[in-house]
């Protein structure tokens, strides 16, 4: 029984699973740019173009599913609509199963966005740190090379917090030309 729970020994180490390599940042773009080559019919699109994709692509499964079966039911509306119901049901099929791929990659670019967030949050609170630490040292004589270092980071800072100005409002239009109704009577000036 205690083989069972240890292992046996004639085991290998090749039979372990190995962790993987992490990927640099540049490693992953490398790879994710070649996956992105042999994937066909890659395009991007503008919000404006998504957003029409989407709103003419909005049809239940059902409607969809009946639609191939007209196709399928007379030859004229195959010739019609110039594709055969067989290869209709192949895109439903491909969209269906290409959605798991756009969801991992959505997935996949949120862990990324948050990583990247807790890295960027990190960063702050260690700046901050040394900022603070620098404040204090850089009080005592002893430690008089960190008071420019000190100055250039408050510097830096109050211009980070200062507020942009507001846009100046464009100058009112003069008054207009007041007419008489009628353009063959002149306007007389009120006293």
């Amino acid at each position: 029984m205690r083989n069972n729970l240890v292992g046996t020994p004639n085991q290998t180490v090749a039979d372990t699973p190995q962790p993987s390599p992490s990927l640099t940042p540049e490693q992953f773009v490398e790879q994710l740019r070649a996956l992105r080559a042999q994937v066909a019919d890659v395009a991007p699109l503008t919000a404006g173009q998504r957003r029409l994709l989407r709103h003419q692509a909005d049809l239940p499964a059902a409607v969809v599913q009946a639609s191939i079966n007209v196709i399928g039911a007379s030859e004229l509306i195959t010739q019609a609509v110039g594709q055969p119901a067989g290869e209709v049901r192949q895109l439903v099929d491909d969209s269906n199963r290409w959605t798991a791929a756009e969801d991992e990659l959505r997935t996949m670019l949120n862990g990324i966005a948050g990583a990247n967030l807790i890295r960027r949050q990190k960063i702050a609170v260690i700046a901050g740190h040394a900022y603070g630490l620098g404040r204090q040292l850089a009080r005592d004589p002893e430690n008089a090379v960190l008071v420019p270092h000190v100055a250039e980071v408050k510097r830096l800072r109050s211009i980070g917090r200062r507020k942009k100005p507001a846009p100046k409002a464009p100058p009112a239009p003069p008054p207009a030309h007041v007419t008489s109704p009628n353009p063959d009577t002149p306007e007389t000036p009120k006293a």
